[in-house]
């Protein structure tokens, strides 16, 4: 790393990221190890290092065995020095983690949906976490529509989050950073996240849930976003002459809550269409169902169904997953990385 080119501010960001990063992924290091892997000065790591062990940041945990001189200090990142919470939005219920650096989840709970009344039910709820946990310093929040850098652009079923500045919005009040991020992309991530899958695969994720039908894309291990991020919005597919997918899997019908599992012919004939166009423009390794609406017997026959359009070899794998997890495990995933990568936004007015 070269310490050259940057402000002393911005370089010691820089480089508290990466030491902490490093330690998390090796789970512990000795200062010169830390030196030597990421390129940096030792004198620049101990005096790194010496802060963030004031700070309850990190905590030595021995000596390493003697090599003929000073036996050097081991240290382990203290993953309780910082929470994360994730939360996401649905039309029936609002579900939220509280989790430290490595993802152990602290406290887990579902509220009622918060769609109703706007912003106050999710900022009382949101207030309410963070005075009983304030060592919070990352929010994710996943919301059912398309988001732009943190601007809610489309989401048909809730006026009065349409076009709303989420991010800012709370940022501005909490002085928390904060993402927000597409169901469908969280809970892509989340599945890469959960299922130890390599990182280059190429994944697709399809849902309908309570909000109709909406795909998370992975490709070589990163969420396709589109030019105007509105990739995944697979409702406006067009399948047939006069049908969009959306048109197709519902036929003028609302979608069955009461029981959402797909059986129907249409269904299934719609769905092996539109993996067959996943096939010949992406070629994905994997597609996720969400194991609330898929039983093997439907995958058998959409597999079948989609074999008629493009030759069975191409096919990807079919997996049935939990899609709260998924999704869930997907907001952790982008609240840890904000947590290490970053600090309060008011120490960085300072």
């Amino acid at each position: 790393m070269d310490e050259r080119f940057a402000t002393p501010k911005s370089m010691k960001k820089v480089i508290l990221r990466v030491i902490r990063t490093t330690l998390l992924q090796l789970g512990s290091a000795t200062k010169v190890e830390l030196s030597k892997l990421l390129g940096i000065s030792f004198p620049t790591v101990s005096k790194i290092i010496a802060q963030m062990e004031r700070d309850g940041e990190v905590y030595e945990i021995g000596l390493d065995d003697s090599s003929g001189g000073r036996r050097a200090k081991r240290y382990e990142f203290n993953p309780e020095h910082m929470l994360g919470l994730a939360v996401f939005l649905e039309e029936n219920e609002t579900v939220y983690a509280v989790f430290n650096c490595v993802g152990e989840v602290k406290e887990h709970g579902t509220r009622a949906s918060v769609f109703q009344d706007a912003f106050n039910s999710l900022t009382e709820l949101l207030h309410n976490i963070l005075l009983e946990f304030p060592k919070i310093t990352s929010i994710a929040i996943g919301v059912p529509g398309a988001v732009n850098n943190g601007r809610i652009f489309h989401i048909p079923n809730y006026q009065s989050f349409h076009d709303f500045e989420l991010k800012t919005y709370f940022e501005d009040l909490f002085s928390i950073p904060v993402v927000v991020e597409n169901d469908m992309n969280a809970a892509v991530l989340g599945f890469q996240k959960r299922s130890g899958g390599e990182d280059k695969q190429s994944l697709v994720y399809l849902y309908s849930g309570k909000n109709g039908p909406g795909a998370g894309i992975l490709i070589n291990g990163d969420v396709v976003r589109g030019s105007t991020f509105f990739t995944g919005e697979i409702s406006f597919m067009p399948l047939y002459d006069n049908q969009n997918f959306h048109q197709a899997m519902y036929q003028g019908n609302k979608k069955n809550t009461e029981n959402p599992t797909i059986h129907e012919k249409h269904e299934i004939q719609a769905i092996s269409r539109l993996i067959a166009s996943l096939v010949a423009i992406i070629n994905p390794h994997t597609v996720i169902f969400s194991k609330e609406e898929m039983n093997q017997t439907v995958l058998n026959r959409i597999a079948i169904e989609s074999a008629k359009y493009v030759p069975k070899e191409h096919l990807p794998e079919f997996i049935m997953s939990d899609w709260k997890q998924d999704y869930l495990h997907g907001l952790q995933r982008l609240a840890i990385e904000r947590m290490i990568t970053g600090i309060r936004i008011v120490d960085e007015l300072e």
